[in-house]
């Protein structure tokens, strides 16, 4: 939930701890809500372990361990897998495929919860009027309707919803929330990240995505058209950025992040006694 620069010094950790701190304004309400739970349904916890109501069996994480930052404790049952991603399970999404111009693609997506902020949204289009070698196709998701942002540049084509890995195959930028489902779909195609955290995991993405080379992070404080305009050149004119996000697409293709995922329940479940599945 922070993005704050990966340092695992002793003051570092001393930082962090302090970040963790600030949560219990909101995470104290939903606590008192859980031990309710609990104790309703005869459950023993002991509330003094952080740990208290995790698996004791299998955690499973669908971020590579590459993709995590280096030096961080788990508890022997966490694993890293990499994406359960695969498109036969999806809908086909209609898309004007006639309509891309065959200029160098942006995609850009504020995935399926915090999509509502048109403020971004608009900031996104000016940025793009900034790009006009580019055309950028924007998914502007569920709570935004592309006729309510006003006369759209002509270099984007915005649609509510899109078929989101056809089209990253295709993109040379994904500027996203940093949602970790976009983030790691987008390195699945390799294909490097502007991204524009806004709440929940995302800065905590966003860092990754710094940290590990296959991109650069705005804020919400530090966001302008031109601001987001001038990190998206620098992206899309540094091979760096793309070398990296390449690598991280052969891990993850290498790994088979559902095939493993599955294979680590079918034999927890075993390992404890329960039935087969």
């Amino acid at each position: 939930m922070f993005d704050l620069p990966y340092d695992p010094s002793p003051t570092g950790r001393a930082r962090n701890l302090e970040a963790l701190g600030s949560i219990r304004v909101f995470s104290g309400p939903r606590q008192e809500i859980a031990h309710a739970y609990a104790q309703s349904a005869g459950l023993e916890i002991d509330w003094t372990r952080p740990d208290a109501t995790a698996s004791e069996f299998l955690i499973i994480s669908q971020t590579p361990a590459e993709f995590d930052l280096p030096g961080i404790p788990r508890p022997p049952q966490f694993r890293y897998t990499g994406p359960f991603h695969d498109d036969s399970g999806r809908k086909p999404v209609p898309f004007a495929w006639k309509k891309l111009t065959g200029a160098p693609l942006i995609y850009a997506s504020f995935g399926t919860l915090v999509n509502g902020l048109e403020h971004i949204h608009r900031t996104i289009l000016d940025a793009a009027r900034k790009l006009p070698g580019m055309q950028m196709v924007f998914s502007t998701g569920r709570n935004v309707r592309p006729g309510d942002l006003g006369t759209m540049p002509a270099n984007v084509l915005a649609v509510q919803s899109a078929p989101q890995l056809e089209l990253l195959n295709r993109a040379q930028l994904c500027i996203t929330h940093a949602g970790l489902n976009t983030t790691l779909e987008a390195l699945m195609c390799g294909v490097p990240l502007l991204a524009i955290p806004i709440t929940f995991d995302q800065p905590g993405v966003a860092l990754r995505i710094v940290h590990h080379g296959v991109g650069e992070v705005i804020r919400l404080h530090e966001l302008s058209s031109a601001a987001l305009a001038t990190l998206a050149h620098r992206i899309l004119d540094t091979p760096a950025y793309r070398t990296r996000a390449r690598h991280f697409q052969q891990i993850i293709e290498q790994t088979e992040g559902l095939d493993l995922a599955t294979n680590l329940v079918e034999s927890s479940l075993r390992g404890a006694g329960m039935a087969k599945v």
